[in-house]
């Protein structure tokens, strides 16, 4: 009996190290899979921000063109953009937000803290900026030469 009783428990012991093992395999296979994604998200990323200045200068071109094939050509840079999941910030008109706006300059306004102008175009990827946008923003008063303290 304690034969068959030794034996049944290491037939026990090894399908546990069995049940162990392929649940640590499984787990590398995911970590393995999970690092493939964020190795092409962060390639994806890097060379958007390559890319990115020469969409600015298209976008700076087309403004004094006004040229409808550079329109176009535009559109469908950011069409491209969009299938890796490049999304614009939309910043014309908003508040001011430190985390999607980079202030530039800052003008006398209506409004405290409004987005009155993008200078340069701001970009996310996957929910995460990847360019802030560059703005200019309002103040209802400015701060004149004079007034400053200098310390």
């Amino acid at each position: 009996m304690k034969k068959k009783e030794k034996s049944e428990d290491k037939v026990g012991s090894l399908q546990n190290q069995l049940k162990r093992a392929l649940a640590d395999y499984s787990n590398l296979e995911k970590r393995v899979e999970e690092e493939k994604e964020s190795f092409v998200k962060l390639a994806n990323a890097t060379l958007v921000l390559k890319i990115l200045p020469i969409l600015d200068s298209l976008e700076k071109a087309n403004q004094s063109l006004k040229d409808q094939g550079l329109d176009l050509i535009i559109r469908e840079f950011k069409n491209i953009l969009a299938s890796v999941g490049v999304e614009e910030i939309k910043a014309e008109a908003e508040d001011f937000n430190p985390q999607y706006h980079e202030a530039i300059e800052v003008v006398q306004g209506e409004k405290d803290n409004q987005v009155v102008a993008v200078l340069e175009g701001g970009y996310l990827i996957g929910g995460k900026v990847l360019r802030p946008a560059k703005v200019r923003i309002s103040k209802k008063e400015l701060e004149k030469e004079s007034d400053k303290v200098v310390k």
